[in-house]
Formats: C-alpha cells, structure tokens, sequence
C-alpha cells in the first residue's frame, strides 16, 4: 500500500518563493507516523475548516498519524510570513496556532468559510496570500538578503558585515522574521543542503563537506540535534523520499 506521505503534492506559488501544497490521507489505517524537519519556513495551512499557521521549528515535528484530514497549503519563504500575517515569528517557534488567535475571528471565519466552498481549497489559499502581499508590500529587502546569504552557505560574521549590521543588531532582526538567530537559521539551512544533495546520490560525507559541515561526524551530529534522528534512520523511513521534490530551501514541512 502506498506511505501516506506518497499523496503529497506541490508546486512553486505565484508569490515569489513560496510554495502551494496539499495532503490528501489516502484510504486505510493509519500508517507510522512521519518526521517534518525545520526548515525555516512557515506555512498557512487549511484543514477541515480550521486555518493553522505552523511557526518556525527548532526540532523535528511528529505528525500524527490518526489525523486524516486533507490539507492544503502555502508554504512562505524565511523572513516573509511575519510581515504578511504581522506577527513576529518568534512568537510562533515550534507551535501551531490557529489564525483566529491572531486575526479577528470574524475576519477569519469569512476567510475559513471561502476556502472551504472553493473548488480548489489550494488555489484559494494562494489568491488569500497574492492580495495579502499586495497589501502588505514585500518582505524588508535586508532579512531577504539574510536569509539568502545564509542559504547559499555563508558564515553568519560574512553575512552581518554584507548587510551592514552588527552581531546584536542582526540576532533581533533575525528573531522577529525568522524565529531565531542567524546561527540556528544558517544550521537549518545547511541541514537541508545536505539531505538535498543526499537524495541526489551523494555519499553522506561528501555531501556534509559540499553542504558546509566539517565532515560526517559533525552532519551527524547537527541531524540528532536538529531532526531527532540519525541519516541512516531518516532515509530508511522513506520521509525524505516523500519531500525529494520539495525544492530548497523549503525542507519538509507538510502538516499541521
């Protein structure tokens, strides 16, 4: 019988660097449960007639597997959900919140009641994000420049002094668009390069040395700090078969 995971679908979003995805639990009992690595993204998630927004984790999130509702999804980019949904991310580190507990609840049942008679509760979701956007305006030039320096592997000193900002100054920027400060954000980043070029074939060591690690040893260690569980564990799983596709640096994130 097909993983769970297996009816997991996205594709890139019409808002610059985001990502539409949905989740439909395929018929059956529940099956073991999954692994959602950090990321560093955030995701607005309908279900069910809720709208969740999952925070920035810190920690690998357990899915629970007798939670069968369909999903659909936007997925933002580090540093753009807080400015869209106007609440600091580190705020939101490693919960799940219901929108209603951060937006007018009336605002939000209108909303919640839209998605759930569109045809396509995905494409709704992501029309709710483009007129949000447009709103709002774009995500400070500044942490975007951060997050990708750090994404392409940049050390966090390189990347203060690129952006003209002391260490002090950079940490509470970092902790209201991110969730976190720039050496946990550039961990996760590079936690995520390795398991990408993994995927591709590499061997383990080469691809913690390509990604940025000191060598195997120190990948090991960040994927049990980070992820809960050891490489061999984590591909044996099948979970990051079920995110091959999921294009960087948006991890795996896939529930709520």
């Amino acid at each position: 019988m097909p993983r769970e995971h297996q009816r997991y679908q996205e594709r890139p979003s019409r808002l610059a660097g985001a990502v539409v995805w949905t989740l439909d639990a395929p018929p059956g009992p529940p099956q073991a449960a999954r692994s959602v690595l950090p990321d560093g993204c955030m995701d607005l998630i309908w279900s069910a007639g809720r709208l969740v927004v999952a925070g920035p984790d810190t920690h690998a999130f357990q899915v629970d597997p007798r939670d069968r509702a369909s999903r659909a999804a936007i997925r933002f980019p580090p540093g753009t959900a807080p400015v869209l949904l106007g609440v600091p991310a580190h705020e939101l580190r490693d919960h799940r919140v219901e929108l209603a507990d951060l937006w007018s609840r009336t605002a939000v049942r209108e909303l919640t009641g839209r998605i759930d008679r569109a045809a396509d509760p995905a494409t709704a979701l992501e029309e709710f994000a483009l007129g949000l956007a447009a709103e709002t305006g774009p995500p400070d030039p500044l942490t975007a420049a951060v997050a990708d320096r750090l994404r392409r592997g940049g050390s966090v000193a390189a990347t203060a002094a690129e952006v003209g900002l002391g260490a002090r100054q950079l940490h509470r920027r970092s902790l209201a668009a991110f969730g976190y400060g720039p050496k946990v954000l550039a961990r996760i980043l590079r936690l995520q390069r390795a398991l990408a070029l993994v995927r591709t074939g590499l061997p383990y060591a080469e691809a913690a040395c390509a990604a940025g690690c000191v060598d195997q040893a120190h990948l090991a260690r960040e994927m049990r700090d980070l992820a809960g569980t050891t490489l061999g564990a984590y591909f044996a799983s099948g979970d990051a078969e079920a995110n091959s596709d999921t294009p960087q640096p948006s991890g795996s994130r896939t529930t709520a």
